[in-house]
C-alpha cells in the first residue's frame, strides 16, 4: 500500500512540475475573457496546534492558479490551482529520543523543527470589488509528499543536522478552510497581492493523543502568464473581423 501511495505522489509531483513548465510556454492558451491563469508564490508561516513550539515555521510556496469567472457576473469567480511547493510544520517542538544512544547524546542540547510537505489544492469562491480589493474563502485539500523532523545542533561551531522521517505517523490527506484578502494591481496586466490563512480541520498525526491541526499564513504575489499575449491576439482577431 505504501509503495502505491509513493508512486501516486511521484506522478502527482511530476505532473505538477510539468504543468508549471507548460504554463510558462503556453500561458496565452490558458487565458480568455472569463479565465485568468498565472503563477503565484511567496512566503508562508506555519505551525501545528496543540504542539509545544517556539513560534511559526517560515517557508516559501510556489504554484499556479486559475480564476474562473461567472459569465453573468464576472466579479464573482472560482479561484483554484495547485500549490506545488507548500511547506508546513512547527518550529522547535522539543528534542525527543531517537532510540539511538549516540544520536541522542549528539542532539541532547539541540532543537527540532517539524517539516511537512503537501501538494495543496484550494477551491475558493472569490469576489473582486470595484476598488480592486478581493476576498475569497472555501475549502483547501492537501496530499502529503514528505514529513520529517529536522534535528540540529552546533558542534565545534559547525551545524550538525539529522532528518528523522515520520511520514508513516502523519495522515496522508489534509483538509481545512482557507480565507484570503488581497489587491489586484493595475500593472503587468494585474499582479495579485494576497494575504491568506489556512485553518486545518483534519488531525495531522495518526494514533491516540491530543488532536493537532495545521495552521498557515500565506503572503503571496500572483502573476498572470500569457494574459497580455492572449489579449493582443483577441484584439487582432477582432480587427480582422
Amino acid at each position: 500500500m505504501k509503495n502505491k501511495i509513493g508512486l501516486l505522489l511521484f506522478f502527482i509531483s511530476l505532473n505538477a512540475q510539468s504543468q508549471v513548465l507548460i504554463s510558462l510556454l503556453f500561458g496565452d492558451k490558458l487565458n480568455s475573457p472569463l479565465i485568468e491563469f498565472g503563477l503565484e508564490g511567496g512566503a508562508n508561516f506555519s505551525t501545528i496546534s496543540n504542539t509545544e513550539s517556539s513560534g511559526m515555521n517560515p517557508g516559501f510556496n510556489l504554484g499556479f492558479y486559475f480564476d474562473f469567472k461567472f459569465k453573468n457576473n464576472p466579479q464573482w469567480m472560482v479561484n483554484t490551482g495547485v500549490i506545488v511547493k507548500s511547506p508546513m510544520g512547527a518550529k522547535d517542538i522539543g528534542v525527543y529520543s531517537l532510540n539511538d544512544a549516540d544520536l541522542d547524546a549528539v542532539f541532547a542540547n539541540g532543537n527540532v523543527n517539524r517539516e511537512l510537505r503537501y501538494f495543496n489544492v484550494p477551491i475558493l469562491i472569490k469576489h473582486q470589488f470595484n476598488n480592486n480589493i478581493f476576498l475569497k474563502a472555501g475549502p483547501q485539500f492537501g496530499l502529503l509528499s514528505k514529513a520529517f523532523d529536522k534535528f540540529t545542533v552546533e558542534v565545534n561551531k559547525e551545524d550538525v543536522e539529522y532528518k528523522n522521517k515520520i511520514r508513516d505517523q502523519i495522515h496522508v490527506v489534509d483538509a481545512g478552510i482557507a480565507l484570503g484578502a488581497g489587491y489586484h494591481l493595475n500593472v503587468a496586466h494585474g499582479i495579485n497581492l494576497t494575504l491568506q490563512y489556512y485553518h486545518g480541520l483534519v488531525p495531522v498525526m495518526k494514533g491516540d493523543g491530543p488532536n493537532q491541526y495545521n495552521r498557515s499564513l500565506y503572503i503571496t504575489a500572483g502573476l498572470p502568464i500569457g494574459k497580455a499575449k492572449a489579449l493582443a491576439k483577441r484584439k487582432a482577431e477582432n480587427k480582422d473581423d
